[in-house]
């Protein structure tokens, strides 16, 4: 009653609250009764002033982010007469434009304003505190993603007008503060305005919370509790980050240091089971450190505390390099806590003497230097294995050991693993072969150039060695031109890389998995091009079967002809041959069917196209037309027995605006052209191949390779931007006079090889382009 009565004495003259102030005309700056081509003009032009890339206003992106959003309503009808009809687009959750609108007239003149019972539907009146986790599409590519690689992320995906979000929010906060303070990475997508990349990640309703681990996503599935959250996290990770060591197996483990060419580390604690701060720790070290994990309540592990005297009350970490009896660096803390672990891990991230292994660890060690105060040299020894050459290395390590210095790495290289490393310093000097030898050098650039002394004689380990090294470390600390000979290496092997069958075999691992598990939790519409071609494979297996089983049935009932028939036969087969030779043939290798993309089958070849399946789009020009689709042939003709690709060429001179439109959304790839320059009928895009995805919505582009250049065929895009300059003044770089027009395509199969694995850069646009 009481409820009643206030809302009686509501004043009735109140206006109702609009649900949004988007308006999609505003923000394009056209009129209700605008034309198709004309919202196409002014979004093209918004975008090239807006697009965060170009414009480094601060609010550039947000910017950016409504033109898109109003182009995805005005460009689509159905969107637009909803929003010119309601006020929306007819996809908001809960009670729509519509809907409110009826129930307001329904109580004759007043409203129930949303504020009145505190429901934290809208955006602005949401918690805050998830603000600072908010992503958008850029900032997941080019940050997040690589970021995957060195610590797990946990994602939420959310939105207005979502009661089940509302829910697990205090579950959510929760577990994000406590994850992010033992090091995971905590993510928010808004899916009203960041459709792309909810899309992108695959999250077709709200709330989905997500893992993010190596670029890979793992959806969670159970009951939004701190437990399970916990648990789902600590489950992304390797199983194998962290080994459990006893007293019988220790030894083994710290001797490895030898095989891996790694710091060995070692937690004591008392918990039973390691702890995720140190699983999440033993990840982002994983490329530099080996874990262990010492229960030491566990009966078993008395000989290894006694030995390296542990506080069984304390947590103790230990850093073991060379030398396994004595650990190089400790720290005891009653808590560990994230940052003083990664202060203490990242000053013990190499050896005393580590073995060049491959290029990164040189580069690491090695640094290329950034000025005179800032010379790093390294004092590399190269050696052989076997105990011939121990007692060389045992005194080139101790002589590191006594001479720790900011500017010094000590390093060691395996001449037998290494050779080209060895022979540019060394110059096969006989004197060198089948001995040590020692070698200062410093880094010029990141193209290999290096400047180096090399010790006169072979490197033995006596005290004259010793004192011969002292004093040229000495002399080059006051005379940076004792570094008097300059060469180039080449970049080091990867010896600790795994070969190719263990790659494949991980690689085949971790897709079986992703099926399995896309099986019984994915979306049904992501399965449908895998069930398609698994169903595919089986009738084609099955029929091939039946009809082989007919045929051998019929040869056997089938008597064999005589030569007179079998003459005539043959006499008739050759007749009909040559009167049909005309009008048939007999496909030989390197034939593709290619057809047209034109305005007719634009729709059924693009835009309709079945979920996983891609158009290979060659595009050419009419005086080049017959050249590049016998190239192009050549090149994906090894790809045509896959069901899911099309194959198609584009006409430059018709279609030229619409190869324009779509190289916009490329813009890591070219910037975004100004057609109204007067080069912009100039520029050669003839070679060009772009792999469509009709249903994703997004393309793959090939660049023509470039005389000189060995990789620029493989990425989508790192010298488009020059190459548009130099179309632009003029110079023939992409002209048929500078190179023949076949070696555009030069290359085209090793990019076809990465478009399959789907390791090609991808482009999203908001819609297809109508090709007109």
């Amino acid at each position: 009653l009481l409820l009643l009565l206030l809302l009686l004495l509501l004043p009735p003259a109140l206006p109702a609250a609009a649900p949004g102030d988007f308006d999609p005309y505003r923000v394009l700056g056209v009129g209700r009764s605008s034309s198709q081509a004309d919202i196409k003009k002014a979004y093209k032009r918004l975008a090239r002033e807006w697009h965060p890339d170009k414009n480094k206003d601060p609010g550039a992106e947000d910017k950016f982010i409504q033109i898109s959003k109003a182009y995805e309503i005005l460009s689509n009808e159905e969107k637009r007469a909803n929003f010119d009809r309601y006020g929306d687009a007819g996809e908001s959750q809960g009670f729509s434009q519509h809907q409110h609108r009826q129930f307001h007239r329904f109580h004759d003149g007043f409203y129930f304003d949303e504020s009145f019972f505190h429901f934290p539907f809208n955006s602005e009146r949401r918690d805050t505190s998830d603000e600072k986790y908010l992503l958008h599409f850029s900032h997941y590519i080019n940050e997040i993603v690589p970021d995957s690689f060195k610590k797990p992320y946990l994602i939420k995906i959310t939105s207005d007008w979502c009661f089940s979000c509302i829910h697990i929010e205090p579950v959510w906060k929760e577990v994000a503060q406590e994850l992010e303070t033992l090091g995971a990475g905590i993510g928010v997508v808004h899916a009203g305005y960041e459709r792309r990349l909810a899309h992108h990640l695959g999250a077709h309703s709200t709330p989905t919370l997500l893992g993010l681990i190596n670029g890979k996503i793992t959806f969670f599935h159970n009951a939004v509790v701190r437990e399970n959250l916990r648990q789902f996290v600590e489950n992304l990770l390797p199983g194998n980050l962290v080994e459990k060591i006893t007293d019988k197996n220790y030894i083994r483990f710290l001797s490895d240091w030898r095989k891996d060419n790694k710091p060995h580390v070692l937690l004591f604690d008392h918990m039973p089971v390691v702890p995720l701060l140190y699983k999440l720790t033993a990840f982002a070290y994983r490329d530099y450190l080996s874990f262990g994990y010492v229960y030491v309540g566990l009966r078993g592990t008395e000989e290894l505390s006694s030995q390296y005297n542990i506080n069984v009350y304390t947590p103790t970490m230990m850093i073991f390099k060379e030398h396994i009896d004595r650990p190089a660096d400790v720290v005891q803390a009653r808590e560990m806590k994230k940052q003083l672990i990664d202060d203490f891990l990242s000053q013990n991230k190499f050896l005393m003497v580590a073995r060049l292994t491959n290029q990164r660890l040189f580069q690491e060690l090695c640094p290329v230097k950034k000025s005179h105060r800032q010379r790093k040299h390294c004092v590399v020894l190269l050696t052989g294995e076997g105990e011939k050459f121990a007692e060389a290395y045992e005194a080139f390590l101790t002589f590191a050991v006594a001479n720790t210095k900011d500017t010094l790495k000590f390093v060691h290289i395996y001449n037998e693993r290494q050779p080209e490393f060895a022979d540019a310093l060394l110059m096969d000097e006989e004197k060198y072969r089948g001995r040590s030898a020692v070698v200062i050098l410093e880094r010029r650039n990141n193209a290999g150039k290096i400047a180096y002394k090399a010790l006169e004689e072979a490197w033995q380990g006596s005290k004259e060695d010793n004192f011969i090294l002292l004093d040229l470390l000495d002399q080059l600390r006051t005379d940076p031109g004792l570094l008097s000979s300059e060469t180039v290496v080449a970049d080091l092997n990867d010896e600790l890389a795994p070969i190719f069958l263990i790659r494949w075999f991980y690689s085949t691992v971790d897709y079986i998995s992703d099926c399995w598990d896309s099986l019984f939790h994915s979306n049904w519409r992501e399965m449908m091009p895998l069930l398609s071609l698994l169903f595919s494979a089986l009738f084609i297996l099955f029929g091939t079967v039946i009809v082989q089983a007919f045929s051998d049935s019929s040869d056997t009932r089938d008597s064999q002809p005589s030569e007179k028939e079998e003459t005539a036969a043959k006499t008739e087969k050759n007749d009909v041959s040559f009167s049909k030779e005309s009008n048939s043939r007999i496909p030989k290798k390197g034939f593709v069917e290619v057809t047209e993309l034109t305005d007719i089958n634009y729709t059924s070849n693009l835009v309709r196209l079945r979920p996983g399946h891609m158009n290979v789009v060659l595009i050419l020009s009419n005086s080049t037309k017959t050249p590049l689709l016998q190239k192009f042939a050549l090149e994906v003709y090894t790809f045509t027995g896959s069901s899911s690709l099309h194959f198609s060429f584009l006409s430059l001179d018709k279609h030229r605006e619409w190869l324009e439109y779509l190289l916009e959304f490329a813009q890591d790839a070219a910037p975004i052209p100004n057609q109204y320059d007067k080069h912009f009928l100039e520029r050669d895009y003839t070679g060009y191949v772009l792999a469509l995805n009709g249903h994703k919505k997004y393309f793959c582009l090939f660049k023509p390779h470039r005389s000189g250049d060995e990789g620029g065929t493989l990425g989508s895009c790192e010298d488009y931007d020059a190459s548009l300059h130099a179309e632009a003044r003029g110079k023939p770089s992409c002209s048929p006079g500078s190179r023949s027009i076949k070696n555009k395509l030069h290359k085209l199969s090793f990019w076809m090889e990465r478009l399959l694995e789907g390791s090609l850069q991808r482009f999203y646009i908001p819609s297809w382009p109508a090709l007109d």
